[in-house]
């Protein structure tokens, strides 16, 4: 099964559209969105019934509010579908944090450290997900350990016991402007885990590509909100014709 996971990026307890990465300009989604009409992150998910949601934590992320801001909504949502959550870890402390109102918390290289990644993943196995996270064709990192290659990064994360590993480009996200196939059948064939893809995504054509290319799912939320991959697709997911 492909995985179509619903991204929901949270500001203020409310949900915001995600525009090429520029955090500051994202507005509510109940603005511009054809398939609800509130911001609210719990009435979403009880109106679109995704099984797997990706929260990014904008106010930590942002360093705008304590991690307490978003923590209620978050725990709420995770009830009611599987939860990815994002929110600027650097420290096993901070998966400690994330853990109680999440199932999976996620490190980006924009925040985390290798040797956070590598405490996190032996100390709570198959609950960690690394997102190799791109702005202007370059890693987004803070910790020289971690290679300026996305592809000696997947080498390095290959022995780890992580969930899966995202691929975030920044500037795609919300701009619904595709998405580089070769550069990521490459990065799937050098990583032993499950490869989601992040930013860029139109349509359920492009779905289907990404399935073909060997990736196992995508995260999305301007292609929901603009009625190009129809809500259903979120609590069904998308049979795999990929065969490898």
């Amino acid at each position: 099964m492909f995985r179509v996971i619903f991204v929901m990026d949270i500001f203020n307890r409310s949900v915001v559209l995600a525009k090429g990465g520029d955090r500051e300009k994202y507005r509510p989604v109940s603005d511009s969105s054809t398939v609800c009409n509130s911001s609210d992150p719990v009435d979403i998910v009880e109106l679109l019934r995704p099984r797997e949601v990706y929260i990014a934590d904008l106010n930590v992320l942002q360093g705008k509010g304590p991690r307490e801001t978003n923590a209620g909504v978050i725990r709420e949502v995770s009830l009611k579908a599987d939860t990815m959550l994002d929110f600027g870890i650097s420290s096993p402390q901070d998966v400690d944090k994330a853990l109680p109102i999440a199932g999976t918390a996620v490190i980006g290289t924009e925040t985390g450290t290798l040797s956070a990644i590598k405490d996190a993943a032996y100390r709570n196995s198959g609950r960690i997900s690394v997102s190799i996270d791109i702005k202007h064709g370059k890693v987004l990192k803070n910790d020289p350990e971690l290679p300026e290659s996305p592809f000696e990064i997947v080498k390095l994360l290959n022995e780890l016991p992580l969930k899966d590993l995202i691929f975030l480009d920044l500037d795609r996200v919300g701009t619904a402007s595709g998405f580089d196939p070769e550069f990521l059948q490459k990065l799937v064939e050098c990583s032993r885990h499950s490869v989601l893809l992040a930013g860029g995504v139109k349509d359920m054509e492009d779905l289907f590509t990404l399935d073909k290319l060997g990736i196992k799912g995508a995260l999305v939320a301007t292609a929901v909100h603009s009625g190009l991959v129809p809500p259903a697709v979120l609590s069904l997911g998308i049979k795999s014709d990929n065969k490898k």
